[in-house]
């Protein structure tokens, strides 16, 4: 009686109900088999069967957390709410843990374009140029030159081209740093990037359409799906410019697949040595950021990034004269007519360049469409340019450029079946270019730039031996520019025939004008790989490209400071189009290892800038240079090679020629690169601390084929003219070069390496053709370089 008296009522859930299911791979949509599933808080666990199918018995109306795991996946949790019998499909991806294990061991294949050959420079290698710039870097490849202004500014030249022929990709983002220049340097701080990848030609659609000469992409390397905290700390010295190096980077990672990394780099030389002299005001001094953090996922992810590049650059001191006479001097002399003390100061004339990056992109695989992709980017570029100066004047800059570029894209990646691939893109851009009153003529106007691109690029593996690749893309371009003109000039032109509705106002000496151009660029690509055995592999590309001219070619006026020298445009000029056909035969084995790489670039209205006389202003003499378009034509080919004489010992060869012709004026193209050679042997040592030497040598040809760009100056003295030899190359030259590294454990998680560098090894005195400065002084001298490593 008292137990019935105390007793209650008790309402029961009612749980009896299933939950069916079935896993599949993400990427193709396979089922799993032997996948287990855990439900929280229990201790069940259920086993995926043949099909990929599972069920579990006696659930309640709630919401459970399971967790999924497969042995080639990565484990998985999900959040499942039950409402009676209930029916789920889970999706992992199958190929997780191999991607994040060629990632980690940096096996990623690269696929840029997959019927051009690809040049990759790996991080390894990166790192024994902490201490220079990218262009020397890209110098290592063959059939990559570089067009120099004294040993600070190095622009990379691929296969004979420069400048806004080349598109720089920088971690997803053109960069658009002015690179109009001879003398301007790619804004990239090399200790920033893991991997370079060349491709000599325009086959990167994706990327862009006008790149005549070829594609460079600078990737940092990729952060790894696990939980860990790593990174490097390189600190070096040079004998030459008796300066330092330092670049740290720390990068924090996740399983569940967010990080964050942090690098930046600091470097300062002074004045730099020939084999026999100072090379007054050469110092440099650089300082280099880089922030980024994201999600990375095999379905998901984005990233935020933001980069920051500062340089200032000494310009040769010798260079810069102040009469007609000086510079007769100056050219004849077998020494600079300015030898000072050494010293880290950087006076005018000098360049101080500011770049800032920041870019967000994010993307996303849609189940039965692929990968899209979303990017967002934006580059400030402040460019100033010193010339030596007096007065109140003193210390002020004489060109002060001002870069704003907004860009957007969207792209998609869909794998249409197993046997192809589609790729297809959007973007947008605006750009602005404010040219600051400095006292001086404007050499780069003010103007508004916008562009818009889309692409197509597809290909198909018909079977294991033959692979084909097409695409195309289509370009508009509008540009919106306020140029002040000198009336004379102006005249001079017959702009006031061609071009008279331009004319905003007239002010007399010069006037106002508002040019706006537009231009509609196609290109194309269309290429054909053959793997006919295990061992050798053919590439056939054509290649179609359309450049339009860039801001320098139509509208220079005046003195360009850091290049000494008056620079005038044509504002009738057209498009270049390139026609390119590149070959390359491939064979890749242990023992013995080649490529041959010839190819043939037609360029119809080619754009090219000469010196065509003299002239003295207030400033001092300079010479006049002067664009013209023409039809072009360069032809040659590389060729590489590798052979192993055993595990520890091989032997690199390299060799690059470049001929290049004005087929209207029919005589040589001026500053095509000669025909260069480098031999290597290593010897490495895995057992003994990776303990690698290498012995490199060098061996430059002299240049036979240019064309005549003498000129003449007065003389007042002698009340004469007098022909001034500023075309004739100088002799070849052969450089000694060394280099060597070792590890050692400097701890259970951290590699100490220690590297050691000659370069010039014999301090030979010699003139490379393409350095601006050869008619003016040497080349650099022998430098020894002294490189730390801490990996932890």
């Amino acid at each position: 009686m008292i137990l019935l008296i105390c007793s209650f009522p008790l309402l029961s859930q009612d749980c009896d109900y299933t939950l069916r299911g079935i896993l599949t791979d993400f990427h193709d949509g396979t089922v799993l088999e032997g996948a287990t599933i855990i439900v929280a808080g229990s201790e069940r666990s259920f086993v995926t069967d043949s099909e990929g199918k599972f069920i579990i018995h006696h659930l309640c109306n709630e919401t459970y957390s399971i967790q999924v795991s497969h042995p080639f996946c990565l484990t998985k949790g999900f959040r499942v709410s039950v409402t009676g019998d209930t029916f789920k499909t889970f999706k992992l991806e199958h190929h997780l843990e191999e991607l994040n294990e060629i990632t980690i061991n940096g096996k990623v294949v690269s696929n840029q374009s997959k019927t051009l050959q690809e040049n990759i420079i790996n991080k390894e290698e990166l790192e024994r140029y902490s201490s220079r710039s990218l262009g020397d870097a890209l110098a290592n490849l063959s059939g990559v030159s570089s067009l120099n202004t004294g040993n600070t500014v190095i622009k990379p030249m691929i296969n004979g081209l420069h400048s806004s022929r080349i598109v720089i990709i920088n971690n997803g983002v053109r960069m658009e740093d002015q690179e109009w220049g001879a003398e301007h340097a790619p804004n990239v701080d090399v200790n920033s990037i893991s991997k370079l990848t060349l491709i000599k030609g325009a086959g990167a659609l994706q990327y862009s359409g006008d790149a005549i000469g070829g594609v460079i992409i600078a990737e940092a390397s990729k952060v790894p799906f696990k939980d860990s905290i790593y990174g490097k700390t390189q600190l070096g010295v040079g004998s030459n410019g008796r300066g330092m190096f330092f670049n740290s980077e720390l990068i924090k990672s996740y399983d569940t697949g967010w990080y964050t990394a942090l690098q930046g780099s600091i470097k300062q030389f002074g004045d730099f040595e020939t084999a026999d002299y100072n090379l007054s005001n050469t110092g440099i001094y650089e300082r280099n950021a880089l922030l980024k953090f994201g999600l990375n996922t095999y379905d998901i992810g984005f990233e935020a990034l933001y980069s920051f590049f500062k340089n200032e650059i000494g310009i040769l001191k010798a260079s810069h004269v102040g009469s007609a006479q000086d510079l007769l001097r100056a050219i004849e002399s077998d020494r600079p007519l300015v030898i000072n003390e050494f010293t880290y100061d950087i006076d005018a004339p000098k360049q101080d360049v500011t770049h800032h990056l920041a870019r967000i992109k994010a993307y996303k695989r849609l189940v039965g469409l692929g990968k899209v992709k979303f990017q967002y980017d934006y580059q400030k570029n402040n460019r100033l340019e010193f010339d030596i100066r007096r007065g109140a004047d003193r210390g002020k800059a004489s060109l002060d450029l001002e870069l704003d570029t907004h860009t957007l894209r969207l792209d998609l990646d869909a794998k249409t079946s197993n046997q192809s691939n589609l790729k297809v893109g959007f973007m947008g851009s605006y750009q602005k270019n404010f040219a600051r009153n400095t006292g001086v003529r404007r050499l780069i106007p003010d103007y508004d730039k916008y562009d818009l691109g889309a692409y197509i690029i597809g290909d198909y593996q018909a079977n294991e031996e033959w692979l084909f690749e097409i695409g195309a893309r289509f370009d508009f371009t509008k540009m919106d520019v306020f140029k002040f003109y000198r009336t004379s000039f102006w005249e001079s032109r017959n702009y006031n025939q061609q071009f008279s509705e331009l004319v905003v106002e007239d002010f007399g000496s010069q006037i106002l004008t508002n040019p706006k151009l537009d231009f509609n660029n196609g290109s194309g690509t269309l290429g054909i790989v053959n793997s006919f055995d295990e061992k050798h592999t053919l590439y056939f590309n054509y290649s179609l490209t359309s450049r339009i001219p860039n801001p320098s070619e139509l509208f220079s006026e005046g003195l360009h400071h850091s290049a000494s020298r008056i620079e005038l445009g044509d504002l009738s000029f057209n498009s270049e189009i390139g026609h390119k056909l590149s070959f390359a035969l491939e064979r890749k084995e242990y023992k013995f290892s080649y490529s041959i790489n010839p190819f043939i670039n037609n360029i119809s209205d080619f754009i090219l800038i000469e010196p065509v006389s003299t002239t003295s202003t207030i400033r001092g003499t300079f010479q006049v240079w002067e664009y013209r378009q023409t039809n072009a034509q360069l032809l040659g080919v590389d060729l590489n090679a590798t052979y192993v004489f055993n595990e520890q010992m091989q032997f690199n060869h390299q060799l690059s020629i470049v001929k290049g012709r004005d087929k209207t004026q029919n005589e040589a193209l001026i500053n095509m690169p000669p025909v260069n050679t480098t031999n290597e042997i290593v010897y490495y040592n895995n057992k003994f601390n990776n303990l690698r030497l290498a012995l490199q040598s060098e061996y430059v040809f002299r240049q036979n084929e240019f064309p005549n760009t003498n000129f003449e100056v007065y003389i007042p003295n002698t009340e004469s003219y007098v022909e001034v030899d500023g075309s004739t190359p100088p002799p070849a030259y052969h450089l000694i070069n060394f280099n060597s590294s070792i590890d050692f454990d400097f701890s259970e998680r951290s590699i100490l390496t220690l590297g050691f560098q000659v370069t010039n090894l014999l301090n030979v005195s010699y003139r490379n053709y393409l350095n601006r400065m050869r008619l003016f002084a040497d080349d650099l001298g022998r430098n020894f370089l002294l490189n730390i490593k801490l990996k932890y």
